[in-house]
């Protein structure tokens, strides 16, 4: 049960010899979600193995070029290969206007549909919501309207403890019922002093029949924001979180003049949201090497990490025990 996040760009606005603008791929339980698509998009997917045939749903976090500019080629390659399934867009309001010139202009073979789902919130905002994995979008602080998505896994069914099957002689409708949640109430005898059997309504609690199989996973994308309070309560508990990580603290003036944050500010978010891991990207072009950058993100917190082209990050199942 897969559930991963495969970084394909990592550049800030300008891109470099290294670096692609912003693209990258949700894998949850085989379903492939792409998040953000700047220029170059649909080469990065060709590189690392990444099925254009597999992609149902993109999430657009905000309507920059470097985030959005790869979008137009991969709508029309995906024609050009036959595409006959629905394809949903989550993106700004804003976004609707850039697609029907698309299709104005360059949409004449699009034989498939595009169904665009605005977005436009205050508070973290329900957006996508399939059998197994739900996504918010929540506003950022950049210039311009920008949302940043959570993804969550839902709580898988209960399980049964095995061990408690035969001693109390539970039938397959009963376990059902547990596994739903349910208490169960049931006739049951037992026979007292005078050896006399006795009815009465047996009582099973669903707490000491029944336990989660596994934790459910989530993942956080929080790109081009200024640091702001409030967002670390929104992504709370995350296991892993890419964070907007454009500059070292050398350049934090900059990084508020410009709405981004530094790589210690996305240190600081993680913390405080008690996510386990953290993810930085979005690079500025003047960075060779992001050697401090690292050091100073794992000076605040250690589980900190470099997005590079082609690097994915696995989101571990935690099996609970029987």
């Amino acid at each position: 049960m897969e559930f991963s996040f495969l970084t394909m760009g990592t550049a800030s606005a300008l891109p470099t010899a290294n670096r692609y603008p912003s693209a990258h791929i949700l894998t949850v339980r085989e379903r492939l979600f792409l998040i953000d698509c700047g220029e170059g998009a649909q080469m990065q997917m060709r590189k690392y193995g990444v099925s254009f045939g597999k992609i149902d749903h993109i999430f657009i976090s905000h309507l920059h070029g470097d985030h959005l500019f790869g979008l137009f080629g991969l709508l029309s390659t995906m024609a050009m290969g036959g595409r006959q399934g629905d394809l949903n867009i989550y993106a700004p309001e804003g976004f609707g206007r850039i697609l029907a010139f698309f299709m104005e202009q360059f949409g004449e073979g699009i034989k498939y549909n595009i169904n665009f789902h605005p977005i436009k919130c205050r508070e973290p905002q329900l957006i996508y919501d399939s059998r197994q994995v739900e996504a918010f979008a929540f506003p950022l602080v950049h210039r311009g309207e920008t949302y940043g998505f959570l993804f969550r896994e839902k709580e898988p069914q209960l399980n049964v403890h095995k061990h408690l099957i035969e001693p109390y002689k539970l039938s397959l409708y009963e376990i059902a019922r547990l596994k739903e949640g349910k208490d169960l109430v049931r006739p049951a005898t037992f026979t007292d002093e005078d050896g006399s059997e006795v009815e009465y309504e047996q009582t099973l609690l669903n707490k000491d029949f029944t336990y989660l199989p596994y934790k459910p996973r989530s993942f956080a994308y929080c790109t081009d924001t200024l640091p702001f309070k409030r967002l670390a309560g929104w992504v709370k508990g995350a296991d892993l979180i890419y964070h907007d990580s454009t500059y070292t603290n050398e350049y934090s003036e900059l990084a508020k003049t410009t709405f981004h944050s530094t790589s210690q500010a996305a240190a600081c978010c993680a913390l405080e949201a008690g996510a386990k891991k953290l993810v930085l990207g979005h690079y500025s072009s003047r960075y060779k090497s992001l050697d401090t950058m690292l050091e100073e993100a794992r000076a605040v917190f250690p589980e900190s990490y470099l997005a590079r082209e082609g690097a994915k990050f696995e989101i571990e199942l935690e099996k609970y025990k029987e």
